[in-house]
C-alpha cells in the first residue's frame, strides 16, 4: 500500500493551489481553466498552443466547487456529449460512406458511427442516465433479425473484427449491459427481451464450452489481437477464437442475469435454466481466471487443448468482474489493490509489451479508469478512487477534450518512439470517454445512484482541491441540487454520508470519515513493467517411447495447461497413444512471457474431403477434431465472414452429436477452431453442416466495406481436410 499512497500523495501536487484551483501540472505541462460570463468556461490547455483556447458553454449540470478547473472540466464534457449527438451517422465500411439517418450518438470526431461495444459501455457509464431516448435509439441501431431465410429472432450486432467478427470476437452481449437501465419504456423493453432470448440460446450453442463451462472468443475492447495476445496472432486468430477471456464471461454472465429476472417477470420458465446457467458460469470464472501466484485474475486463458494461464492481466475485466459479484471480496480486494498504477493513473493491460506500439499496450484509456474508479468504489479502495478521478481530470485538462486514450507514463496524447509511437489511433470527444468523466462527477464525487440517493465515497486526500476553502460543494442536476458539506475533522480515508436533509429539491449531505476498513499491505508492481520476450514454439526430439524438449534456465515448459518439472534442462513427454499439447514461457524474476506458440505430439489422423468423412476408434475414449482451410474472404482484422460451421458426429450405437467450430479469415491454410467429443469404440461419421455468421444480419446488408456486405451472406471456406487428435478425458467443471 505504501506505494499507493505515496503515488496518491504525488497525484495530489497535480492541480495547482491558487485561490480557486484554476490550475492543473503534470509532467512538465501546464493547463488552466477560467470562468466566464453566465456560467461558461475558457480552458488553456498545452496542446492547443497556437490555435487558442477551447471556449466551454454554461451547461445543463453544473458543480459548483472549490476547484474552477473542475467545474469547467464538467462542463467540458457536457458539451461533448452534445457534440456527439447526430442527425445522421457514417462510416466509409458502410453505405460507402454516405450518411445514414440516425437520432443517435456517435462514437467520436474521428469515429462518426455506431458500434456496439462503444456505445453499451458509454451508455452504462452515464448515457442511458443522461439521454435516455437517444440512447435508446443508438442501442436499436444494433438490433438486427436474420436475412438467411431461415433462422427467426432478434439478434444483437457483433461489429466488424478479428477473423471476420462473432465467434471470434463474441462481447455483443455488452449490449444488454446498457440495455438494463433503460426497460421502462415497454415497447424497447419488449425487444430487448426478443434480443437476449435470440442472442443468448445462439451464443449458448456456437460459442459456449460446455468443457470448460465458460464462452469463447476474444477479450471485450481489446481487440487489436498483437497489442495483448501473443505477436503470432498477427495473422493466425484461431487461438483467440478457442480462447476464453475475462471480461466477454463477465458481460455473458450479465447477459443471463438480465434474461433470468426479465424471464421471471414474464413468468417464462427459461428463468431457471438462465439462473443455472448463470450461477454455474460465476464458479467458472472465478475458479478458471484466478491465479495465485499474481494475486490478479488472468485476461484470458488458453483453449480447452492447452488451458494454460496467461500472464496478463487487464483492467477492464477485472473492474467489470467486481461490478458484477462474480469475484468472491477477499480476492477482487486483493487484485484490485495490487493492480498497477503509474502518476498518470491506471494502465489498461499489464505487463506491457516492449515490442508493441502503444495503443492499448502502455496506455490509460478513461472509460476504463471510469470502471476501475466504480469497482473501487465497491470496495472502499479510496487510494484508487483518488487517483482514476485525478487520472480523468488529468488527462482531459491537458487534452482540451476527452480522448479516447494516453500513453501510461506521460499521459500525452501522442509519443514519438519511431515504430512504437502511439497511441497509434486516438479521437476528441470519444463517447466513453466523454461518459466515464461525467460518471466520474456524479458518482465517483457525488455519490448519485440509479436509485436516487446519494451515497458518497470521497477520499479525504481530494478534499483539498475540491472544497478548497469553501464548507460546500454541490451539483445541480436534472432540477435537483445535491450538496456535500466537508467535516470538521478529514481523517485518511474515505469520507462518505452521515446525516442527509432533503428540502424541496436540494438534498444536503453531511460527510463523515468512514471507519477505517482493514487493509493487508500489497505492493504494487511497476505499470509500466515489461514483459519478456515471447519464445519460440518448444521443439520436440522424439526418444524411444516419448519426446525430450529442451528447457533452457529461464523458460517454463507447459503440457496440456500444466506446468512441467524438467531435469536438467530437459522434459520428457510419454507416447501413451494420445496427443499432448506443449507450449514455453519466458520468466524474468517476478515477470513472464506469453505463451510460445503450441506444439502438439502423438498420433493425429488427417482425412481428407471437404464435407464428410469416416474414422474408426480401436477403444472408447475422446477425440479432438479441426478442418483444415483456407478462408480468403477478408483480411485478418475485420470483416464479418468468419466461417461458422456445425460439425454433426454420427457414431454407432449412441444419439448423433453437433459442436460449432470457427473458421476465421486466414492467409494461408490452417486449422479451425477444435471441437471434443466423447466416442464409442467402433466407426464414426462426421458431416460437415452449416451454422451462422454476421454476414446473415439484416444490418450488414448495409456493409460495403468487404464482403458478406450488400451482395449477400457469405458463409464459407475452402475446407482440405478433417483432423482427428485421439486425446485425454476432459477435465470437466471445475
Amino acid at each position: 500500500m505504501l506505494k499507493i499512497i505515496c503515488l496518491t500523495a504525488a497525484l495530489g501536487a497535480a492541480l495547482g493551489t491558487t485561490a480557486h484551483a484554476a490550475d492543473l501540472e503534470f509532467n512538465g505541462r501546464h493547463a488552466r481553466a477560467e470562468a466566464a460570463a453566465k456560467g461558461s468556461f475558457v480552458l488553456h490547455a498545452p496542446t492547443l498552443e497556437g490555435h487558442g483556447a477551447v471556449q466551454i458553454a454554461a451547461a445543463p449540470m453544473r458543480s459548483q466547487t472549490g476547484s474552477v478547473m473542475f467545474d469547467a472540466l464538467f462542463a467540458l464534457a457536457q458539451q461533448e456529449m452534445d457534440q456527439d449527438r447526430v442527425d445522421a451517422i457514417r462510416d466509409p465500411s458502410f453505405d460507402e460512406g454516405r450518411p445514414v439517418p440516425c437520432d443517435c450518438f456517435q462514437t467520436g470526431a474521428r469515429w462518426p458511427y455506431v458500434w456496439t461495444r462503444d456505445l453499451s459501455f458509454a451508455a452504462d457509464l452515464a448515457l442511458a442516465k443522461l439521454d435516455p431516448q437517444r440512447t435508446r435509439q443508438s442501442l436499436q441501431f444494433k438490433l438486427s433479425a436474420a436475412r438467411d431465410g431461415h433462422t427467426p429472432g432478434l439478434f444483437v450486432a457483433q461489429d466488424t473484427g478479428s477473423g471476420g467478427s462473432w465467434p471470434i470476437s463474441s462481447d455483443r452481449v455488452v449490449w444488454f449491459l446498457a440495455a438494463r437501465h433503460l426497460l421502462d419504456d415497454p415497447a424497447f423493453a419488449d425487444q430487448v427481451w426478443q434480443a437476449l432470448q435470440g442472442t443468448l440460446a445462439q451464443d449458448r450453442a456456437m460459442v459456449f464450452d460446455a468443457q470448460m463451462g465458460l464462452y469463447r472468443g476474444e477479450t471485450s475492447f481489446l481487440d487489436w489481437r498483437e497489442q495483448t495476445y501473443p505477436d503470432w496472432t498477427r495473422e493466425n486468430v484461431r487461438f483467440i477464437g478457442d480462447s476464453y477471456a475475462l471480461s466477454t464471461n463477465v458481460l455473458h454472465y450479465q447477459a443471463l442475469r438480465l434474461g433470468q429476472q426479465m424471464a421471471a417477470q414474464l413468468g417464462d420458465e427459461r428463468s431457471e435454466q438462465y439462473k443455472a446457467w448463470a450461477d454455474a458460469l460465476a464458479l467458472q470464472i472465478d475458479a478458471r481466471f484466478w491465479r495465485e501466484d499474481m494475486g490478479q485474475y488472468m485476461s484470458y486463458i488458453g483453449e480447452a487443448a492447452h488451458p494454460v494461464p496467461y500472464a496478463k492481466v487487464d483492467l477492464l475485466g477485472l473492474s467489470l468482474g467486481i461490478l458484477a459479484d462474480v469475484l468472491p471480496a477477499g480476492r477482487a480486494q486483493r487484485a484490485l489493490a495490487a493492480y498497477p498504477m503509474g502518476p498518470a493513473g491506471s494502465p489498461v493491460v499489464w505487463p506491457q509489451e516492449a515490442q508493441q506500439p502503444i495503443y492499448h499496450n502502455r496506455a490509460i484509456w478513461p472509460f476504463v479508469s471510469a470502471y476501475s474508479l466504480r469497482a473501487a468504489r465497491k470496495l472502499d479502495d479510496a487510494p484508487r478512487i483518488a487517483a482514476e478521478i485525478r487520472s480523468l481530470m488529468q488527462g482531459a485538462a491537458l487534452a482540451g477534450s476527452n480522448m479516447e486514450n494516453y500513453e501510461l507514463v506521460t499521459q500525452a496524447v501522442h509519443v514519438d518512439e519511431g515504430a512504437l509511437s502511439g497511441p497509434v489511433v486516438n479521437s476528441e470527444r470519444q463517447l466513453w470517454s466523454v461518459a466515464g468523466y461525467l460518471a466520474m462527477v456524479s458518482e465517483g464525487v457525488f455519490g448519485l445512484q440509479d436509485d436516487g440517493s446519494v451515497q458518497p465515497k470521497l477520499p479525504a486526500s481530494l478534499v483539498p482541491d475540491l472544497f478548497g476553502k469553501q464548507r460546500r460543494i454541490s451539483l445541480e442536476a436534472n432540477g435537483k441540487r445535491y450538496v456535500l458539506e466537508r467535516p470538521k475533522q478529514l481523517g485518511d480515508g474515505l469520507l462518505v454520508a452521515g446525516k442527509v436533509k432533503t428540502r424541496g429539491a436540494t438534498t444536503t449531505v453531511q460527510l463523515v470519515p468512514a471507519a477505517a476498513a482493514p487493509r493487508a499491505a500489497v505492493a504494487s508492481a511497476d505499470a509500466d513493467a515489461r514483459a519478456p520476450a515471447t519464445p519460440a514454439a518448444p521443439q520436440a526430439r522424439r526418444s524411444g517411447k516419448g519426446w525430450t524438449v529442451a528447457v533452457a534456465a529461464d523458460q517454463v515448459l507447459w503440457q496440456d495447461g500444466q506446468a512441467l518439472q524438467p531435469a536438467k534442462g530437459v522434459a520428457r513427454v510419454g507416447d501413451d497413444g494420445l496427443q499432448h499439447c506443449l507450449s514455453l514461457t519466458r520468466r524474468d524474476g517476478a515477470l513472464e512471457s506469453l505463451h510460445s506458440p503450441m506444439l502438439c505430439v502423438g498420433p493425429q489422423q488427417v482425412l481428407r474431403g471437404d464435407r464428410q468423412w469416416r474414422f474408426s476408434n480401436a477403444k472408447a475414449g475422446h477425440v479432438r477434431l479441426r478442418l483444415q482451410y483456407n478462408n480468403p474472404n477478408g483480411p485478418i482484422n475485420t470483416g464479418v465472414t468468419a466461417a461458422v460451421k456445425q460439425l454433426n458426429l454420427q457414431c454407432a450405437g449412441q444419439p448423433a452429436q453437433r459442436q460449432t467450430v470457427t473458421l476465421p479469415h486466414s492467409v494461408a491454410a490452417q486449422e479451425s477452431t477444435a471441437a471434443s467429443f466423447a466416442v464409442p469404440k467402433g466407426r464414426c461419421t462426421v458431416t460437415l453442416e452449416e451454422g451462422f455468421n454476421m454476414s446473415a444480419l439484416e444490418h450488414f446488408a448495409h456493409y460495403t466495406g468487404g464482403k458478406g456486405g450488400r451482395e449477400g451472406v457469405l458463409n464459407q471456406a475452402q475446407v482440405q481436410a478433417l483432423k482427428v487428435a485421439q486425446v485425454a478425458a476432459v477435465e470437466g467443471a471445475r
